[in-house]
């Protein structure tokens, strides 16, 4: 291998271009070939990735023998099959986006790439890797002591306009709590090192997209909900997601809290959707609150502007990259492992079980 990596990429939308800017910033990388049906998208590609070769299909582009290893940056419902679709062909190193599936009758086909699939294959869970994320996560057991419980909000702007809109329903996204909040089921299991037990969830469409039609249907994606979980260990974890907030001055708020204070990460939505003209967006910090008489800590956080450029994720897209380089050169585990992904999608799935029925669903009977 090279001291670069080549990376032929699957999809090459608004989250695959933010991978090609955040990889043109890693010395050595090159962008060797590119499966992307869309022509507007190709074009868009073909701008900040000048070297590759667009290719018409996945054998296509598995039969360039340089690439070193696969980034699939397609719409959701696609992400199965095409994974499934290099194991079959030429397994190489992976980088997948979120969600892993989107329907749980998918659960077959995933278990079976989980057992099977030898090569390193990085689940892209971005949010880990947000600066002000990342430090609660390094700093929470000395900041709060025994964690009893996790929250975590995201108020943001509406789903934004994809190609031919697939993220306007359920059946392409696997729904709002499998396409926007797996994110954050990772992280509740990261921070509770331990599994969901039951899965209690509400959720609606208030406001967002009742307005739009596509092919004569409404969009079916839901714009906010809650979600109370516990985990097998007795901690528990909340989400509160709504997605007509877009005035909000911190998008994220993850706070973990035990028995000596609290911890929080407050991390602002991407400055290109910042709304107030005369003040700018804040920067990232972390607040550490004492139970007892000590003072409360408030430490910022600041972002490379060119890692705020490069994409909507405070960087984040930067340093998942730079882990996974690391990994295919050392042939070491993942961070972000297959099982990870899975997991997190797992509970994605009961919380869309239990907002449709009105119930809760306990994990262990849920697949």
């Amino acid at each position: 291998m090279s001291a670069g990596l080549n990376y032929g990429f699957v999809g090459c939308g608004m989250m695959g271009q933010e991978h090609i800017r955040n990889l043109n910033l890693i010395n050595g990388s090159k962008i060797a070939g590119i499966v992307e049906p869309d022509r507007d998208m190709r074009q868009r590609a073909a701008t900040i990735a000048p070297q590759a070769k667009f290719v018409s299909s996945i054998q296509e582009l598995l039969n360039i023998q340089s690439i070193d290893c696969i980034v699939i940056a397609s719409p959701n419902y696609l992400h199965l099959s095409q994974f499934e679709e290099i194991f079959k062909t030429r397994p190489l190193p992976l980088m997948i986006e979120k969600p892993l599936f989107t329907s749980p009758e998918d659960n077959a086909r995933i278990s079976h790439l989980l057992e099977n699939y030898t090569e390193p294959t990085w689940v892209a869970m971005e949010y880990r890797y947000m600066p002000p994320i990342a430090y609660l996560l390094e700093n929470m057991d000395d900041a709060v002591g025994d964690i009893s419980m996790v929250s975590i909000k995201e108020h943001r702007f509406p789903f934004l306009s994809k190609v031919n809109n697939w993220n306007r329903f359920n059946q392409n996204s696997g729904g709002t709590f499998v396409e926007k909040c797996c994110h954050f089921f990772d992280l509740m299991r990261l921070i509770t090192k331990s599994e969901a037990k039951t899965v209690m969830a509400l959720a609606g469409q208030a406001t967002n997209h009742t307005d739009e039609i596509y092919d004569g249907r409404i969009p079916d994606i839901d714009d906010h909900g809650y979600v109370i979980i516990e985990f097998e260990n007795r901690m528990k974890g909340m989400l509160e997601l709504c997605m007509f907030a877009e005035g909000s001055c911190y998008q994220e708020e993850i706070t973990v809290i035990g028995k000596s204070g609290k911890i929080e990460a407050l991390v602002p939505g991407p400055g290109r959707f910042w709304q107030h003209d005369k003040e700018e967006s804040p920067t990232p910090k972390v607040v550490i609150s004492p139970r007892k008489g000590k003072a409360v800590q408030s430490i910022d956080i600041p972002i490379n502007k060119k890692l705020l450029d490069a994409g909507d994720h405070n960087g984040a897209t930067y340093f998942q990259h730079e882990n996974f380089l690391k990994i295919i050169r050392e042939r070491s585990q993942p961070e972000v492992s297959l099982k990870d992904g899975y997991a997190a999608v797992q509970i994605a799935f009961a919380a869309q079980k239990s907002a449709a029925t009105g119930k809760s669903v306990e994990m262990q009977n849920f697949f």
